[in-house]
């Protein structure tokens, strides 16, 4: 038995953010970060709220790769404030951000790396959340996952909770439009990610493969000219909604092997998520298709791909993968990353133990070793070919 959830309202138009003066309340308070205060989307996001008759309040500090310290300090002034709407304005690390405070807000009892499926957190006794994501990569507006960085143990930590899935997620194109090209390619070969995982993953389900296969094709298709042309306002808006659907995917199925590798060379070498994966994308495929061969050759078919055989099927669509990410200019290697031998190697030891400890382990189709790992991270340090 597999629960599905999803955000109960989700606004899709040109103008969407317009529905904020739909809002009954009293206070919002708007979590996001200082480079979408300067692009001048939280004051529109604000004069609609208070159109609605709400007290805004503003904390426009959420770091890159938001820490728990970041969450602790913008935590204390909500519980100061005391807010009935918290909402999420930027890319996933605001979300994420919103979702933890949220979290902390209504269970002061709780410690942040306690946030879990299993613990019961009875949210909305003071607040409900709306997510209005300005990116188009890690569906976390559309998820039940809290992406946390922990400084001390330099770790990613995969918080969870079914409970955190926003009350409204509101999908306005007009955000995506000022991306810049390089951002529009990490975020959104993480959306990528999200769906392929999602649907070889061992815990996935009908309804999340529905939603991974429409992400996927709508990937193919527009990705590249996303990144190419920033006017091209159709490509924009439907990457935008597949982020938003590949989130929804890996949310009600799991993530896998590459986002548990990723996640560790994030938290290490702080570098953008959607770069890491990328680095690592190909290796996790052709490791995971001994045990999922089949499910892969499902997603070559349904972006176009054909072949005399399975093999060739294959073949062709991890060319296809492979061309894609050089299209977008993302990183094929661990190497590419910037990362020395010297560093690598140094650091392998503790790239395992982060990786082993993450849900995507247990998820992934094929369940890795220590010494499978050792190995995923050398191939695709070097960029070799998966032999084991």
């Amino acid at each position: 038995m597999w629960e599905i959830t999803l955000p109960r309202t989700i606004v899709i138009a040109d103008e969407a953010s317009e529905y904020l003066k739909l809002i009954e309340g009293r206070k919002a308070f708007i979590v996001t970060d200082r480079v979408i205060v300067s692009l001048g989307f939280v004051d529109k996001i604000k004069s609609y709220l208070e159109e609605a008759g709400l007290d805004v309040k503003i904390f426009d500090e959420v770091e890159a790769e938001p820490s728990v310290e970041n969450v602790l300090k913008c935590v204390e002034i909500v519980r100061e404030y005391q807010p009935d709407w918290i909402i999420a304005l930027g890319g996933g690390s605001s979300i994420d951000t919103a979702k933890a405070v949220w979290v902390l807000y209504e269970r002061p009892d709780v410690k942040i790396d306690e946030i879990n499926p299993l613990t019961k957190l009875g949210l909305r006794n003071k607040a409900k959340m709306i997510a209005i994501p300005t990116t188009s990569g890690s569906g976390s507006e559309a998820s039940w996952a809290i992406v946390i960085t922990d400084n001390k143990e330099k770790r990613k930590m995969e918080l969870a909770s079914r409970e955190v899935v926003p009350d409204i997620v509101i999908l306005d194109p007009e955000f995506t439009l000022s991306m810049p090209s390089r951002l529009v390619a990490d975020t959104g070969v993480d959306a990528l990610a999200n769906a392929m995982e999602g649907y070889v993953s061992r815990w996935r389900n009908d309804i999340s493969d529905v939603l991974a296969i429409a992400a996927i094709k709508i990937i193919f298709t527009y990705l590249p000219r996303s990144f190419r042309d920033s006017r091209d306002r159709e490509a924009r808006e439907k990457m935008h909604y597949a982020a938003m659907l590949a989130g929804a995917a890996f949310s009600n199925s799991q993530i896998g092997v590459a986002h548990a590798m990723g996640h560790a060379i994030g938290a290490l070498f702080k570098i953008p998520h959607g770069r890491t994966i990328s680095a690592v994308l190909i290796p996790s495929i052709e490791y995971n298709l001994r045990e999922a061969g089949d499910r892969y050759i499902e997603l070559a078919q349904a972006v176009g791909i054909g072949g005399e055989n399975y093999e060739e099927i294959l073949r062709k669509f991890i060319q296809r993968i492979r061309e894609l990410l050089i299209e977008v200019g993302e990183p094929l290697t661990i190497r590419d990353l910037g990362i020395s031998r010297e560093e690598f190697e140094k650091n392998l030891d503790e790239l395992v133990d982060k990786a082993m400890m993450s849900t995507g382990t247990i998820a992934n189709p094929r369940i890795p070793s220590r010494e499978d790992y050792v190995n995923l991270y050398r191939y695709a340090y070097e960029g070799r070919k998966i032999d084991f």
